[in-house]
């Protein structure tokens, strides 16, 4: 497994690149052996609104020629067509709020599904540090659902999406049942 990060992950057991995933020469160091999966988990940075659009589409343009990984990424509930998840009463005050952040996940979103690659969306609500537990949950479709998750449940679930062959072209709202 590699990992790429602005600071690394600390972590002994990947191949630990640091650097600016949106540099050709940080990509290649990444795709030096053909990836089956690239995961893209990226956050917003001071001095640009499009950091999550940028990064994507660095990654999708530096694939290595042939390579047909399964891509996915991380993007919020609200993006897309996920605000149905949402009480309603707190809609419009979420487009308000994150509509920036929105339309990044947005253009995101759109990449991915346009290359052509397989993919996977996921859409975790407000996270978290809370431990795992047994109440985490991958919907398709609204029903008993909190747009709340702990970190270590959206990192169980998206390796659990990952490793099904089902969840290829499908976009998951992430979080917790009441």
């Amino acid at each position: 497994m590699v990992a790429v990060s602005r600071r690394g992950s600390g972590r002994s057991d990947v191949t630990d690149i640091k650097g600016d995933a949106t540099q050709p020469e940080t990509l290649a160091a990444a795709f030096e052996v053909v990836p089956d999966a690239v995961v893209v988990t990226v956050g917003g940075i001071s001095g640009t609104d499009r950091n999550r659009t940028q990064v994507t589409r660095a990654v999708l343009d530096q694939l290595p020629a042939g390579a047909r990984p399964r891509i996915m990424v991380q993007s919020s509930v609200g993006a897309g067509d996920s605000m149905k998840f949402l009480p309603r009463l707190m809609r419009p005050m979420v487009s308000l709020t994150l509509g920036k952040a929105l339309a990044d996940h947005n253009d995101q979103e759109a990449l991915v599904t346009a290359s052509g690659l397989p993919w996977t969306i996921v859409r975790p609500g407000q996270l978290t540090d809370k431990p795992a537990g047994d109440r985490a949950v991958a919907k398709l479709e609204p029903g008993d659902f909190v747009a709340v998750i702990s970190r270590a449940d959206l990192a169980r679930l998206m390796v659990d999406l990952l490793e099904d062959p089902a969840a290829e072209g499908n976009a998951y709202a992430l979080g917790t049942t009441g």
